[in-house]
């Protein structure tokens, strides 16, 4: 499937050695099978469709889900052409797809991806240093959040207003009063200090009288 054919027998060796390297590193967490070379050792889909990528990652449960799929490249096959015919269709499966690729050629292939709306979950680059292999994080597709379920999304119906209750039909009016007459005054009581009138004394003649008899 892949339009390069043939590597040059050295890109070969390295592309199989950085493919084991990956399935020992994956062995932790899954179950990892690998395709180096012209093998076809391990499938993903069935019948003529099926692809073999370099590294297929599988469940350690009974079912071997498909967890992801890792695809090695060098620098002869960081091209247009591979790009259409093999990244493009394994971004499509439903697992994280994982792209390696030589230091040198990193920003080659984001170029590719971003040119051909390819959507890679990861870009990994990798140099040898001795008979050490070093890999570096490059890439990572941002993770789209889950949609909100339907009754979070609804907003929320106010609570029913409570009915006002019916004025009180109001009565006849009451009869107003007459203010009250202001009370009389007393007399103001004679004070202690005034003295009372005399009585007139009797005449004389009165008092002669009196004696008469």
């Amino acid at each position: 499937m892949s339009p390069i054919l043939v590597r040059p027998v050295r890109e070969q060796l390295e592309h199989d050695r950085i493919i084991r390297l990956l399935q020992a590193k994956c062995r932790r967490k899954y179950e990892a099978g690998i395709n180096p070379g012209a093998e076809q050792n391990v499938p993903v889909g069935t019948g003529p469709s099926a692809v073999y990528p370099d590294v297929v990652l599988q469940s350690q449960e009974r079912g071997r889900r498909l967890e992801g799929i890792i695809e090695v490249e060098t620098g002869e096959s960081v091209n247009h052409l591979e790009a259409l015919a093999e990244w493009a269709h394994f971004s499509k499966l439903r697992a994280p797809f994982h792209l390696y690729v030589p230091s040198g050629m990193v920003d080659v292939a984001r170029r590719l991806c971003d040119d051909n709306q390819i959507t890679v979950h990861e870009i990994w680059s990798y140099h040898a240093v001795g008979e050490d292999v070093r890999f570096a994080l490059v890439h990572r597709a941002r993770e789209v959040p889950a949609a909100a379920p339907v009754s979070a999304r609804r907003p929320q119906a106010p609570p029913p207003a409570r009915a006002a209750a019916p004025a009180r039909p109001a009565g006849p009016a009451a009869p107003r009063r007459k203010p009250a007459a202001p009370a009389a005054k007393r007399p103001a009581r004679a004070t202690k200090g005034v003295r009372r009138a005399a009585a007139p004394k009797k005449t004389s003649a009165t008092t002669r009288t009196q004696k008469r008899k």
